[in-house]
């Protein structure tokens, strides 16, 4: 049976602290989208304070591993002086891939909150199930589908445009 809870007003396990760090998440995706990078926000906290937060950086870095989640992974094993994430929470607008799952066991984060599912490269619902794979020596907590709407219409509506930008420069 699945670990991975969906979001829906019933569920008491989506609290005001983690609707307040994914609208964090969703405002670094829209400032990615601008700066021509795939549409993804990423916000790690421990209770109310705020560790790291990130967009997605491939394109202005050329860096292949420039993932939101793991530009805040790394924001955030820094201001801790540790890898060890246990306690904390992500709030992230997309479902990682299995870079960024596997990054997020490695680094033993608590929770993991996110919102549009990646149906393509999705590594904790969709396609794979890589926080909650019992052979692994941690587990994530994962609550996926939260503000999905709102984050899945970010990503459409980045990739709607660049396909007319591509149709016009071709």
């Amino acid at each position: 049976m699945s670990r991975v809870r969906i979001a829906t007003r019933r569920h008491p396990e989506v609290e005001p602290l983690d609707l307040r760090m994914m609208e964090r998440a969703i405002e670094l995706a829209r400032s990615a989208a601008v700066a021509d990078e795939i549409p993804v926000g990423a916000v790690i906290y421990r209770g109310e304070e705020i560790l790291a937060e990130a967009a997605n950086n491939r394109e202005a870095t050329g860096d292949p591993t420039g993932h939101a989640e793991l530009v805040a992974l790394r924001i955030a094993g820094e201001r801790l002086g540790s890898w060890r994430l246990e306690g904390c929470s992500m709030a992230v607008t997309l479902e990682p891939c299995p870079m960024c799952a596997g990054a997020l066991v490695n680094a033993r984060l608590g929770r993991l909150i996110y919102g549009a599912f990646d149906r393509k490269a999705g590594a904790c619902c969709s396609l794979f199930r890589i926080p909650e794979d019992q052979r692994l020596n941690h587990r994530v907590e994962m609550i996926g589908g939260v503000e999905e709407e709102r984050c899945a219409e970010l990503l459409r509506s980045f990739f709607r445009r660049r396909r007319a930008e591509n149709r016009q420069a071709g």
